[in-house]
């Protein structure tokens, strides 16, 4: 008969925590090892802190979380399989949401800088939980009974496909909980300041010279365009992590898996997290690539280029007061010197430019470590999910203070968008098919070399006459449809 058979521990309402100083001995294959007697973790834990102490990039607490969600789907169906006693399975539900909630975050204190595999990072929530579930059941700590972090915990799950299936649940809650609506915020207040300088006429710039005549509307209507086609890719992209790889195990094969379990544990992370996610149809690709989470963090490169353009059209067309372009008004948050008295600098600007390019910098890295998969595992795991969840928690961040102390509150510097609209030579351009390019060109060149207005200098060559120009050269009829474009 099983021990299993012969009793069945009562659970017990036990509060978070170890009252306990000094140190415990826990144990692995490999033998004993101390272990900080305050502390739910095990073994295969310390073993990972003494040997990848590395630099102060800690494993992200969402991937802990996220991990959460995969021991209680998997217990879950493990009970329903007749594999795993309902008092084991209800001790593990529990620690899995306290998991899930944050409440066990300092017992997760794993380097980004490990194994490959996640091994480390799986092992550590497989003896938090299994620890805290003895707890809840007055086991001892340390004796793994009667709960047990590879037979109970991790039963019918590897690292190989647990670490994968954790990476597409946090990458999804980051882009969904943060990064979209952030997004869409953005994109929505950018949008609103289109409509409202529809009917704004300034002169535009190819080259960083002067051209034709735009609306400031007709300007920021690409600005917002970029945005919702970054939107529309990043949620493209978010489809690729919905197939997870759990059900898998060790080489995608499902040893040691039950039947039908990475269908169901599928469908039980879906239900507990709120989010569509399935079963991967081929789990070798699952576990043998990352090839989803390359192509979602192309996306938040997408994103992070749009908005360094925006971020940097801004704070060169906001540049000044007295000496720069100076047709916008940015918001003034906070003294940009502290030695020049009264200079305020396009702050938020600057910083959406440096989010960029840590992003582009995280890019480089995910894509290189993505190419890194060899045969039936990728093992470059830990610095894309890091890189992943940096790019995208700074992204949605930096969108928000960009969204409300910058773009909510910019103004026009309409007496300076109008000057410029009446000194520009390209307005000439409207002349072109009147009087021909060439004859346009010599009265733009002649203003210039000069120092003539344009109507000086058309009125000047003999080419048009003063009725002609003013009809034709009218910045307002040269801007075709409003923000619709031309």
């Amino acid at each position: 008969m099983s021990r299993d058979a012969q009793s069945v521990p009562e659970m017990r309402n036990v509060p978070i925590g170890i009252q306990a100083d000094g140190q415990r001995q826990e144990f692995d294959s490999m033998g004993v090892i101390e272990v900080p007697a305050d502390r739910y973790w095990g073994a295969q834990t310390q073993r990972s802190l003494i040997h990848f102490s590395i630099g102060a990039d800690r494993m992200p607490k969402e991937i802990y979380h996220a991990y959460g969600y995969v021991k209680k789907a998997a217990a879950l169906v493990n009970a329903a399989a007749g594999r795993l006693p309902d008092w084991k399975k209800q001790t593990i539900l529990q620690a899995a949401q306290e998991t899930i909630e944050g409440e066990l975050d300092d017992h997760f204190p794993l380097f980004v800088w490990q194994t490959g595999s996640g091994t480390q990072t799986n092992m550590n929530v497989n003896e938090v939980i299994a620890n805290r579930a003895s707890q809840l059941l007055g086991g001892t700590l340390g004796t793994q009974k009667p709960v047990a972090p590879n037979d109970d915990v991790n039963m019918g799950q590897s690292s190989n496909d647990s670490f994968p299936t954790a990476m597409h649940i946090a990458s999804v809650q980051e882009i969904d909980d943060h990064l979209l609506p952030q997004a869409r915020d953005l994109a929505a207040t950018v949008e609103k300041k289109a409509k409202q300088w529809n009917n704004v006429v300034k002169i535009g710039r190819t080259h960083l010279e002067d051209a034709v005549p735009l609306t400031v509307g007709q300007e920021w209507s690409g600005y917002a365009a970029q945005l919702r086609a970054c939107i529309e890719e990043i949620e493209h992209a978010r489809r690729g992590l919905l197939p997870l790889a759990l059900g898998g195990t060790a080489v995608g094969t499902g040893l040691n898996a039950p039947k039908n379990f990475s269908r169901d544990v599928a469908r039980q992370i879906a239900e507990l997290t709120g989010k569509p996610f399935v079963t991967a149809e081929n789990k070798f690709m699952a576990q043998g690539s990352l090839d989803p989470m390359v192509r979602a963090h192309g996306a938040l490169r997408g994103l992070a280029i749009s908005l360094m353009k925006i971020a940097n059209d801004m704070r060169w067309l906001a540049s000044g007061p007295r000496t720069g372009f100076a047709e916008l008004l940015l918001p003034q948050n906070e003294p940009g010197s502290s030695i020049m008295p009264g200079k305020v600098n396009p702050t938020q600007c600057e910083a959406i430019v440096m989010i960029a390019i840590q992003v582009l910098g995280n890019d480089s890295a995910v894509a290189f470590a993505g190419s890194q998969g060899n045969f039936e595992l990728n093992a470059m795991r830990p610095v894309i999910i890091n890189n992943f969840l940096y790019s995208a928690r700074i992204l949605a961040d930096g969108m928000q203070k960009f969204r409300t102390f910058s773009v909510e509150g910019t103004e026009l510097n309409t007496s300076k968008i109008a000057q410029y609209v009446n000194e520009s030579l390209m307005l000439v351009t409207a002349l072109s098919p009147v009087i021909g390019y060439q004859n346009a060109a010599h009265i733009a060149e002649s203003a210039l070399a000069n120092n003539q207005t344009l109507k000086e200098a058309a009125l000047a060559s003999g080419h048009v006459d003063e009725k002609t120009f003013d009809s034709v050269v009218d910045p307002l009829s040269m801007v075709g449809n409003g923000v619709s474009g031309a």
